[in-house]
């Protein structure tokens, strides 16, 4: 039996990952319960994508200090624990926003990269004076993913960065009326904070937050302006993050371009 492409696993598991996140999402909207056997179907996929990513860019897993300080740093390894934390939690169906806008992405760039040039017959030779044909259907559909993704790419990255602050928000209401571990809240903002020190995305929501949150804490009275500075003044020493002050720059020259959070293809 012929070995099946790490690549197409790859493309299924953000496949799975992306129909099972529409399915969940459209309960949600419903105000069904949620579909645990999609659910944790859905993080089978992500957890299987990324594993491979994994595999591929940090190779092996080994119990030595080099293999560990590479894997704690890296984004897909990160994603790839929340994945697993999410499969094994109580499901919450808002958790599925940044997985499935990954997978967006990644199904559209595998279909363009992919699908597509499998159906599209190579051009014929362009003759001299003469004007390029026009390209077939699924050709300029290709161009017009291509477009679109890149057009898109940092809206959306932008849009995961907010999702991953309401999901700590959802999580920690959850916990103060017991309906969520008290776990979740403590493990996502540790997450949030690998992603503040990674992700431009993250550093700039952040800011944004903070700083709607200044503006809405103003005029409230003494005590309740105390207490969101005292908030502030914790994240600051605990996480490093620069609550308030403004967009921070990466750790290095040409981070941020680096930094985006969607897992690197193997």
């Amino acid at each position: 039996m012929p070995a099946v492409d790490p690549h197409y696993l790859w493309a299924l598991g953000h496949g799975l990952m992306l129909s099972c996140s529409l399915y969940i999402l459209l309960q949600t909207l419903f105000f069904r319960p949620t579909p645990t056997t999609i659910y944790k179907i859905g993080y089978s996929g992500a957890l299987m994508s990324y594993a491979i990513v994994v595999l591929k860019t940090l190779g092996k897993p080994q119990l030595t200090q080099p293999w560990i300080r590479r894997a704690f740093v890296d984004e897909n390894v990160q994603y790839a624990v929340l994945a697993l934390y999410w499969w094994i939690s109580k499901p919450i169906n808002i958790s599925v926003l940044p997985f499935a806008t990954f997978s967006t992405f990644h199904c559209l760039t595998f279909l363009r990269t992919n699908i597509i040039p499998k159906f599209v017959p190579a051009p014929p030779p362009a003759q001299a004076g003469q004007p390029r044909p026009p390209p077939a259907l699924l050709e300029a559909t290709g161009r017009k993913i291509q477009i679109w993704v890149k057009s898109n790419y940092d809206r959306a990255m932008r849009f995961v960065a907010y999702a991953e602050l309401a999901i700590l928000a959802r999580v920690i209401v959850g916990a103060l009326t017991f309906r969520t571990s008290l776990i979740a809240p403590i493990f996502v903002a540790h997450f949030i904070r690998f992603r503040y020190h990674a992700s431009p995305f993250t550093r700039e929501a952040v800011t944004a937050v903070s700083t709607r949150v200044d503006g809405f804490v103003a005029g409230k009275g003494q005590a309740v302006e105390n207490a969101w500075a005292t908030v502030k003044r914790l994240l600051s020493s605990w996480g490093g993050m620069a609550v308030g002050q403004g967009p921070q720059p990466g750790p290095a020259a040409g981070a941020g371009a680096a930094a985006g959070p969607a897992p690197r293809r193997p």
